[in-house]
């Protein structure tokens, strides 16, 4: 078992239970901890009799309420307030790590505020209660704060899946005595192994690549390495795919009626195509098939699917769906969205929601029972709309909520019946097909947006004359790449981290450049690292490793020896980390040989996506992005010899926007900030639009 920090009333789990108690003030009060502010709020107005007290410490609000003869204080974290940290010298492969204050971590400082406040409102409470979200991340930030800022070894628990009035108070009403302990030691278990995996090989990388004289932020990790070697493995096909050419043979037949029927195999040899052509002419038969069939509505979403529709429909990326869709679940209209659930349970009230939804959509909502998928999660149901509508919602935000509530009411419409045709026609013993299609009832396609294409054919039975042939030379297509919402599903199909985690893992492989572009290829440094590991540490990348923890992690929320389990798992951990370390320093030269490598062709690329257009003073140099302490500007690259400079937007990631200026033809630029939405313009200080607006402005000054 790693070792824990003692200072600062710091315990573990084992110590909390054989914790003192302090005596406590004979007046009752309960200090609640939420995971976000704006939860903080929900649920202090929500447990009130009348409106509560909203206090500030500083920058932090915290509310103080009271219930019947109770009296109520709710406090925030923001996220976690507590991380992991190895404790003496950094070594490697390291295993002695201790968990400290957030804010000691660079980055992080402003969570120290939210500490400091907690910590003071635990001085005065009697009684201690996590509302927390409920799953692995919520129980354990709410666990650290338990031990380490309040001194207490236990706290009941409020468990609710959406921060409406009505939940938050049966969740309150129906407390359990205790933390969910069984979460606690998996999301321990869990933190503990991604520090171990993702600290150690990280280490080991930068250390091989600084040997080799060469410098770049790298880092692998426990999920990230298997993730990166799926990438890699598709970049492979791909690469090494050989297009072929072949035909598809069609017929244009006759009888009253001209119908396009197809041969349903792909002809790879041109001599076969001798055989086709000489149908023309010749009298074949035709047989016409139809039947009806049900398409039943679409399951409720758990979060995979929420982000594969919303990249599907709405363009989305699978970390803005998490991010919108944990906006709207603080706003209180939708459920909690990190749920691997496509339940939804009758307590949840279908009717009161349904009644609370748009009547254009609802008025389709015909079953009494919804459709359900297989997929279940312990702790929350599928995303569902809450009964609290909103007044106003705009952008992403509206999106996003409209997509949930379609899929909703989806689940409650009837089928979809659909007519199918299949006009069958023989000629000299070759088959040839084609298809139509008819929506006769759209039951649920009423409300959901799904793509059927309807085709309408004609009937044909008995005989009919080939009118024509026509070939088609077509080629042979490598394997679709990955898009950012295909790597989450497949990673989800593989059981290769979290329903929370898999986003943020494709992110970084972004960031770290180990893979690019929209549909996702593995970059040389990506490719590298994969063949470098794969050569010399193949453990690092076997997903099956991989998804054998996380199941034994799954495992330990049902388990009545969790921390037995913890211990276990984690001792495991440090077994197959300490033969990965020796293999690892085994290959070190020649591991940071072949990164280095890679590196150099890495900053080619990075150099190519950075220039913009030709200097437009020297005409020999590239105007391109460069970053410094204060910011992105552009530059000529050809300095010292020309000084060439353009200012850009002091924050975010700027980018270039792939398309030009209608007034000047300069390039236009991106630049993109968490959490707004893009913004294009002109870099171009003498563009004629920007000259235009300035003059404008300086009038409209001049009249005020």
């Amino acid at each position: 078992m790693p070792m824990r920090k003692k200072a600062e009333g710091k315990k573990t789990i084992s110590e909390e239970k054989e914790g003192k108690t302090e005596e406590k003030e004979k007046q009752r009060i309960t200090l609640i901890i939420s995971e976000k502010p704006q939860a903080s709020m929900k649920i202090a107005y929500a447990l009130a009799d009348i409106a509560p007290v909203a206090r500030k410490v500083g920058q932090v609000t915290y509310f103080e309420a009271n219930r019947g003869n109770e009296k109520i204080i709710v406090g925030c974290a923001v996220g976690h307030l507590f991380t992991l940290t190895e404790t003496g010298k950094k070594k490697f492969p390291n295993f002695d790590i201790e968990w400290v204050p957030n804010w000691t971590i660079k980055g992080s400082e402003h969570t120290k505020k939210y500490l400091e406040v907690l910590k003071m409102l635990a001085r005065k409470a009697t009684d201690y209660v996590v509302a927390c979200d409920y799953d692995i991340e919520g129980e354990v930030i709410g666990l650290n704060v338990i031990r380490f800022a309040c001194n207490q070894k236990d706290a009941k628990r409020m468990k609710f899946s959406t921060l409406t009035k009505e939940d938050l108070n049966h969740a309150y009403e129906n407390l359990s005595q205790h933390l969910d302990w069984g979460l606690a030691y998996a999301g321990e278990t869990r933190h503990y192994l991604d520090w171990f995996y993702g600290i150690n090989l990280s280490r080991a990388l930068m250390t091989a690549i600084k040997k080799a004289g060469a410098f770049r932020i790298l880092s692998i990790g426990r999920v990230q390495g298997p993730a990166l070697a799926l990438v890699v493995k598709k970049e492979k096909e791909i690469l090494a795919f050989k297009s072929q050419p072949y035909w598809q043979v069609s017929l244009i037949v006759k009888n009253g009626q001209e119908l396009l029927v197809k041969y349903p195999s792909n002809i790879f040899q041109k001599k076969e195509l001798t055989e086709f052509e000489k149908l023309k002419g010749e009298i074949g038969t035709a047989e016409t098939e139809t039947k009806e069939e049900k398409l039943y509505p679409q399951t409720p979403f758990d979060l995979t699917t929420l982000q594969m529709e919303a990249y599907r429909l709405l363009g989305f990326s699978p970390a803005k769906t998490l991010q919108v869709a944990q906006l709207l679940y603080l706003a209180g209209f939708i459920s909690y969205p990190r749920t691997s659930s496509q339940k939804l349970p009758a307590s949840i009230g279908y009717n009161k929601i349904l009644q609370r939804l748009p009547k254009d959509l609802s008025k389709f909502a015909l079953r009494e029972k919804p459709i359900e998928g297989k997929k279940t999660d312990p702790a929350h149901p599928a995303i569902y709309p809450t009964s609290e509508t909103p007044n106003k919602l705009e952008g992403d935000m509206l999106k996003l909520y409209d997509l949930i509530v379609r899929r909703f009411i989806n689940c409650f419409c009837e089928d979809a019946i659909i007519k199918t045709k299949n006009v069958k026609v023989a000629v000299k013993n070759k088959i040839f097909s084609a298809k139509g299609l008819e929506i006769k009832e759209k039951g649920w396609l009423n409300v959901y947006n799904y793509k059927i294409d309807e085709r309408e054919i004609p009937d044909l039975n008995g005989k009919i004359t080939v009118e024509e042939v026509i070939t088609e030379e077509k080629e042979t297509q490598p394997p679709h790449r990955y898009s950012e919402a295909s790597l989450v599903g497949e990673l989800s199909k593989k059981n290769l981290g979290t329903k929370s985690t898999r986003s943020l893992i494709v992110e970084t492989l972004f960031k770290r450049g180990y893979i690019a572009d929209k549909q996702i290829r593995a970059t040389p440094l990506g490719m590298t690292i994969t063949e470098a590991l794969q050569k010399n540490c193949p453990l690092i990348l076997d997903e099956k490793l991989t998804r054998k923890f996380e199941k034994e992690i799954d495992a330990i929320q049902t388990s009545k020896k969790g921390e037995d389990e913890e211990k276990r798992i984690i001792n495991e951990a440090k077994t197959f980390l300490e033969k990965i370390a020796e293999e690892l320093k085994k290959n070190e030269e020649k591991i940071g040989n072949d990164l280095a490598k890679a590196q150099g062709e890495v900053r080619k690329e990075e150099k190519e996506a950075a220039r913009i257009m030709l200097c437009p003073k020297c005409k020999k140099g590239w105007i391109s992005i460069r970053r410094s302490k204060f910011g992105f500007f552009l530059a000529c690259d050809a300095y010292p010899e020309c000084k060439t400079t353009f200012s850009l937007p002091p924050y975010g990631f700027i980018k270039k926007a792939d398309k030009s200026c209608e007034a000047c033809s300069w390039p236009i630029l991106m630049t993109i900030r968490k959490g707004r939405r893009p913004w294009e313009f002109c870099f171009n200080p003498n563009c004629p639009k920007r000259t235009k607006k300035a003059e404008a402005e300086k009038t409209e000054t001049k009249k005020a």
